[in-house]
């Protein structure tokens, strides 16, 4: 790191129990966020605010005018974009010395490399097929995974690592039934904060996953709600005859 970077970072190298170490491993780190929407924008904004080295985004969607209430990466000249392009133009600017990588394309079984080039992955996306398949593939490639979701006034974290022996998975929370699409914002609602709140503390757990820092919530749902503003944590144990982690 040079003489900005020490200036731009300072205040998280000045912190006890992180410190020089933990931002020069930021900076080596590369993180794939799925989906640059409610919860991708956030989350990825707070991980190129932060630091990390290399950042890819994978996102098959364009932007849509009902997207801007929530979707903080995007821009109405961005309108009809490819969310990836967008968020990339938005996140460049935030610290342009952090490498974006933007992929217009679905995330599915077929990104196995991806996942592997990846020190973690942080699930924003929308569906049960895309949450299965990087849960399958984090299990098979030994990759930690944060898992996000939020719908009308409620939101739910949990982190996946498969470097653990006691840690669940996400098909220990939800069995892959072969159910191929979730609650929908479009269908539901959300209030917007609402995945702003989900989708910075993705960002805050995948870097204390990245750094070693303090304990990432390996084991621990999270659940939000707002009309409350309430966070509860709950244990998750591993199911038994899970497909994926048995």
């Amino acid at each position: 790191m040079d003489n900005q970077d020490l200036e731009r970072y300072s205040r998280q190298i000045n912190l006890q129990g992180f410190g020089y170490d933990a931002q020069k491993t930021l900076a080596k780190s590369h993180v794939l966020v799925l989906g640059a929407g409610g919860l991708g924008s956030p989350a990825a904004t707070y991980l190129v605010a932060a630091g990390v080295g290399t950042l890819t985004l994978i996102d098959p969607d364009v932007v849509e005018r009902s997207n801007l209430a929530r979707q903080i990466a995007h821009r109405d000249e961005s309108i009809g974009k490819a969310k990836v392009d967008s968020a990339r133009r938005y996140l460049s600017a935030l610290n342009p010395k952090v490498t974006i990588h933007a992929l217009h394309r679905p995330f599915d079984s077929e990104c196995e490399s991806l996942v592997q080039a990846a020190d973690v992955v942080v699930d924003c996306t929308d569906n049960f097929e895309s949450r299965h398949a990087a849960n399958q593939l984090c299990w098979q490639t030994g990759t930690p995974l944060v898992s996000g979701a939020a719908i009308r006034f409620e939101g739910q974290l949990l982190v996946v690592d498969p470097r653990e022996n006691n840690s669940p998975c996400y098909a220990c929370l939800h069995p892959n039934t072969g159910q191929t699409r979730a609650e929908s914002c479009s269908a539901d609602g959300i209030l917007s904060p609402v995945v702003g709140l989900v989708g910075v503390a993705q960002a805050l757990e995948a870097i204390k996953v990245l750094t070693g820092t303090g304990q990432p919530l390996v084991g621990q749902l999270m659940l939000f709600d707002a009309m409350s503003h309430e966070w509860n944590k709950l244990k998750l144990p591993k199911r038994a005859n899970c497909e994926v982690c048995r």
